[in-house]
């Protein structure tokens, strides 16, 4: 009995002492950066991945120069096509809670992409463009064929279960058709 007890606070310590490590973020790599002038603030615009590729989920960071503490932000993204995201705020990235951040976010479709800025702060207020973001096209097979290629097994599966189905079926008509 004392060695279960001691095999379980064993379990239990060491289940407490790696929590932390396990359920920690992967912090934020940036890999490229762009600047850009917002009205009296400059800003670093930071790429996870680089090059950029539509439909493909990467990190965004935004840093004005100084921090972010007494300003804030709102973001337009202006796709190829010139269709422009509703205006949103610039909250803070939820691995890297010092700058403002989208996390795990994709742009839709390959293009010119412009990211529109605005920022208020306590030298004014200020809006800035980062323009020719360029977005190539999406990684692996088209997406047509990654999602049939992906419903094959519930289609087998289907198939499977409507076979069982009719044989287990046809088992019982035919017992009871016996007594």
């Amino acid at each position: 009995m004392l060695k279960r007890i001691l095999v379980l606070f064993a379990v239990l310590g060491l289940t407490a002492t790696a929590a932390p490590e396990a359920s920690a973020y992967e912090p934020v790599n940036i890999v490229h950066t762009e600047r850009v002038q917002v009205g009296p603030y400059g800003m670093t615009v930071g790429f996870s991945v680089w090059p950029l590729r539509a439909m493909q989920s990467l990190d965004f960071t935004f840093i004005p120069d100084g921090g972010i503490d007494g300003k804030t932000g709102t973001l337009a993204q202006i796709s190829p096509v010139g269709g422009m995201t509703r205006m949103q705020p610039l909250a803070r990235h939820p691995r890297k809670r010092d700058v403002w951040g989208l996390d795990v976010r994709s742009l839709k479709s390959a293009g010119e992409w412009t990211f529109r800025f605005r920022i208020d702060g306590p030298q004014g207020s200020g809006t800035g463009e980062l323009r020719g973001l360029t977005v190539l096209g999406q990684p692996g097979p088209p997406m047509a064929l990654s999602w049939s290629i992906s419903i094959l097994p519930l289609i087998a599966l289907v198939a499977f279960l409507v076979i069982a189905w009719r044989r287990t079926r046809s088992r019982l008509v035919a017992a009871d058709a016996a007594v």
